[in-house]
């Protein structure tokens, strides 16, 4: 296959063209400078710069995986949340131009999105049929996963991946959590009782590649792991993993004072469950939170 990937630097993108092009895919990476390209695969295209035109590059592609959009790790002041949103919303309203102008349409849009779209809770499970939370995630990813969307207008098939915490060792929210355990100061963050809802790299790449090859598979898709676990339960299995102590608590008004509104994706959280993933018969590699810090920690 022929697959773009827009966001193509960031971990899901290098993990994602790794894997795609080990099983012999061409891959094209969208990217404002193309001037660094070390090779034909993957082909760096040149996008989102006066004057670019990378769908003259894309013609015959079978897939185009949208990862773009401003890290959501910062302070969210009210400039940096505008740039989450314009940034995702810039480069969806792209992607779109470039499947208009394609003479043949790609069969597929593979769009991130977050579970952040459901909003925060102690006690509800959310699966990919409940409805829209209110708060600054939740707004941000409706808008997101609205633009995308529109391509089913073009006869393209869209799939919104609703990402919750990917775990990988070197990069992404991981490396963080595991810091304090590292100085022997780990311990319970906030109540404790607050859900995460984590998934392994690997299994972001396998699934990606799953929806794309499935094509009964559209609209919004969990990428969770089957077995969301409390924010204690997470620091407790880290803890016993790497062989360090779990018992300095951080006090949520901490939290909130360092880190500002974001302090939300720490604090709160979502019980998501993958029904879609299960229901169109695929089979996570990592289910259960232990095997999979394990495999990260153990390489």
């Amino acid at each position: 296959m022929k697959i773009a990937i827009t966001g193509g630097t960031g971990l899901v993108g290098q993990a994602l063209s790794s894997h795609l092009i080990q099983a012999g895919h061409q891959v094209y990476i969208l990217t404002r400078n193309s001037n660094d390209s070390p090779s034909n695969n993957p082909k760096y295209v040149q996008w989102l710069n006066p004057g670019d035109m990378p769908e003259k590059e894309l013609e015959g592609i079978d897939a185009i995986v949208n990862l773009a959009g401003a890290t959501i790790n910062g302070r969210w002041t009210e400039e940096y949340k505008q740039k989450i949103i314009d940034s995702r919303l810039q480069a969806t309203s792209e992607v779109k131009r470039i499947i208009e102008e394609l003479p043949t349409k790609p069969s597929v849009l593979v769009n991130a999105s977050a579970v952040g779209y459901y909003g925060t809770s102690l006690s509800k499970e959310f699966t990919e049929q409940s409805s829209k939370g209110s708060d600054f995630l939740a707004d941000t990813v409706h808008q997101w996963e609205a633009s995308a969307f529109e391509v089913q207008d073009k006869g393209v098939r869209p799939v919104l991946c609703r990402f919750g915490v990917i775990l990988d060792k070197n990069a992404g929210a991981l490396p963080r959590m595991v810091l304090p355990y590292k100085f022997f100061v780990g311990g319970k963050i906030g109540s404790g009782k607050q859900w995460l809802s984590w998934i392994h790299i690997e299994d972001v790449v396998r699934g990606i590649i799953f929806v794309i090859e499935n094509t009964n598979v559209n609209g919004p898709v969990n990428f969770t792991a089957p077995s969301p676990v409390t924010i204690e339960q997470f620091g407790e299995t880290l803890s016993k993993v790497l062989n360090r102590p779990h018992w300095m608590p951080v006090p949520s008004f901490a939290l909130k004072i360092l880190l500002g509104e974001m302090s939300i994706l720490v604090l709160e959280g979502q019980h998501a469950i993958p029904e879609k993933l299960i229901h169109a018969g695929f089979t996570f590699k990592y289910s259960e939170l232990e095997n999979a810090l394990k495999e990260i920690f153990d390489k």
